[in-house]
């Protein structure tokens, strides 16, 4: 499944406004934490797993790019971890998590509770 790295604060504010139309689930990752290591092998598995095509997929390195990481909590009012992965519909978070808690079911059973 294809995943966006959002690299610029301006990608991120189109991908929130995007989320009116199509939810978005953001993976928070830090390059530099074992624990999120982890979190990213959960959420590859996830997306190579036949992932839901009725929702847009992106990831942060919360580390190289602090400035758009920050502006995911600041604009979701959702404080940051990493790693962390938001679900994002209607410009608001409708779920997160952090750390252990991000497995492949659990993504999968987040986007599963989305109703159309």
């Amino acid at each position: 499944m294809e995943q966006m790295e959002l690299l610029s604060e301006a990608q991120w504010l189109n991908l929130l406004e995007s989320s009116q139309e199509t939810p978005v689930l953001v993976f928070k990752h830090s390059t530099r934490c074992p624990i999120s290591a982890g979190a990213y092998e959960e959420w590859q598995a996830y997306l190579a797993n036949n992932p839901s095509p009725d929702v847009e997929y992106a990831f942060v390195r919360v580390i190289q790019s602090r400035p758009v990481s920050d502006l995911i909590a600041s604009t979701l009012n959702v404080k940051h971890e990493s790693p962390q992965v938001l679900l994002v519909r209607g410009h608001r978070a409708v779920w997160h998590a952090s750390h252990g808690q991000i497995t492949e079911d659990a993504l999968r059973e987040a986007v599963s509770q989305l109703t159309p």
